[in-house]
């Protein structure tokens, strides 16, 4: 393990998110904010830290190894975290632990919060908030990737650790370098066309901009308390539906779409498909209940809600037009139950993954007929192709982890202070990188105390990072190596 490396790639990604800030600097200015001061220290010091790392390492110029790209991640991922939270405590003049917690939130695309009064705030602030889940979004691992190889740095190591999903070796092109091109040119594209959708239905352009960048990401952060539901527009809630999807959609398949400017492709790859087909499913049935045992005397009107909050949670994003905290019968439980399937892999959504789901049902379909034909050779399929045993392996055994994580945060989550329910739901909207939950946390974790908000914090990065990522930097034999 090249540890004088690791602090070079390290520090390269400080010297990016330093970049990063003038962002919201330029928003600041633009409106004559004073608030623009708070992010020059917090720039400064990622830039002197950043370049302090590189100028260390600048002669060690080798391809990552397995251990080195996974203790990267890790690092930056936490280190982003920490630089994030340093202007959050500046402008909103948040406690340490919250603005953790609200950093971790933003650059994991979470969507949970501890601020409240968002309409009021300065738009340099709210827009840092936004700008912070676009990164966290496709990854800045990914940006890096796209540029190390001119600093003499392979990042191949670093693509399979930071990439989401079960099948971490495929790329969309020969080159990695071209295929984190491609992925940013796309998340660029449909953030652009979002953005462009929002304002032809009535945003104004800065609320565009800024919902544009965490609807893209999965992100859920809104420039107002009542996110989606203030501007109370079926044509804004129906573009954001439609970037959602997209949005959790594996970005191969858009970039196969494009190349071969088919948009059946979609409907031809196995995993879209099935997650186009359940969010369908979802919708009808939730719909369904709310005609019949809620507040709605027409169908159009419970179609339209179930529509957007089942979209939204199980793509992860957490927008919100109404508390579904409050819908009846078994509703509020369904839809949390559902944010853990999540979007597909290589998307932004987080979740478990409908691939990973899709191959579990499967197998467990195919044990039974294996009981029933003993002697007969029955090979895993996904479409026409023939699933490794090792694949199918490892996706029991994240799935194992991920039981774990969830059952060991929630009793922690209720030592912490949650009811059970509560506990439960807040573990599940931060591992599965939601936002909304149910009880105390359905709308902010503001009055979650601090070890339950760091609870979050360490669900959040478990579930940003596919637990895998962490749990290998935490075994013995990783550092033995």
């Amino acid at each position: 393990m090249n540890l004088v490396l690791v602090g070079r790639i390290v520090g390269i990604y400080a010297l990016i998110f330093g970049i990063t800030l003038i962002g919201p600097i330029l928003v600041g200015v633009w409106y004559r904010e004073a608030e623009v001061a708070h992010f020059l220290w917090p720039m400064v010091g990622s830039l002197a830290g950043g370049a302090f790392l590189w100028l260390i390492g600048r002669r060690r110029s080798r391809e990552l190894s397995v251990g080195d790209g996974y203790l990267v991640v890790t690092l930056f991922w936490v280190l982003l975290s920490i630089l994030g939270a340093w202007p959050l405590m500046n402008g909103f003049g948040l406690s340490p632990v919250d603005a953790l917690f609200e950093s971790t939130s933003g650059i994991t695309t979470t969507g949970a919060t501890v601020i409240d009064g968002l309409d009021t705030m300065p738009r340099s602030l709210l827009f840092y908030r936004q700008q912070l889940q676009w990164f966290g979004g496709m990854g800045l691992i990914v940006l890096g990737v796209a540029v190390m190889p001119m600093l003499g740095i392979g990042g191949m190591q670093l693509y399979r650790a930071e990439a989401p999903g079960p099948l971490k070796e495929e790329k969309l092109t020969p080159r990695l370098t071209q295929t984190a091109r491609a992925l940013w040119l796309i998340y660029f594209a449909l953030t652009l066309a979002c953005a462009g959708g929002y304002w032809l239905a009535g945003m104004t352009p800065f609320d565009a901009v800024a919902h544009s960048l965490s609807t893209v990401s999965t992100g859920g952060f809104s420039t107002h308390d009542a996110s989606m539901g203030y501007f109370a527009s079926p044509a804004v809630e129906a573009v954001a539906v439609v970037f959602m999807l997209l949005a959790a959609i594996n970005f191969g398949v858009h970039y196969l779409v494009w190349l071969n400017r088919n948009p059946l492709q979609y409907l031809h790859d196995t995993e879209a498909r099935t997650f186009l087909g359940f969010v369908l499913a979802m919708v009808a049935l939730v719909g369904l209940i709310l005609y019949l045992e809620g507040p709605y005397d027409r169908i159009h009107a419970s179609l339209r809600d179930a529509s957007f909050e089942v979209v939204s949670i199980v793509t992860s994003t957490g927008f919100g037009t109404v508390d579904f905290a409050h819908w009846p019968d078994f509703l509020p439980l369904l839809l949390i139950y559902i944010s853990f399937v999540g979007g597909c892999g290589g998307s932004t959504a987080g979740g478990m993954k409908v691939m990973r789901v899709l191959l579990m049902v499967k197998q467990g379909a195919q044990e039974v007929r294996q009981l029933i034909h003993p002697h007969a050779i029955l090979p895993l399929r996904l479409g026409r192709r023939i699933v490794d045993p090792r694949l199918a392996r490892s996706v029991w055994g994240f799935f194992a982890l991920y039981t774990f994580a969830v059952a060991t945060l929630t009793l922690l989550m209720i030592h912490a202070g949650l009811a059970p329910l509560d506990a439960f739901s807040a573990v599940a909207t931060c591992l599965n990188n939601l936002g909304p939950g149910l009880g105390e946390v359905a709308l902010t974790f503001q009055s979650v105390s601090d070890l339950g908000k760091l609870l979050g914090v360490v669900a959040m990065l478990l579930g940003r990072l596919e637990i895998l990522t962490i749990l290998v930097i935490l075994s013995p034999a990783f550092w033995r190596r």
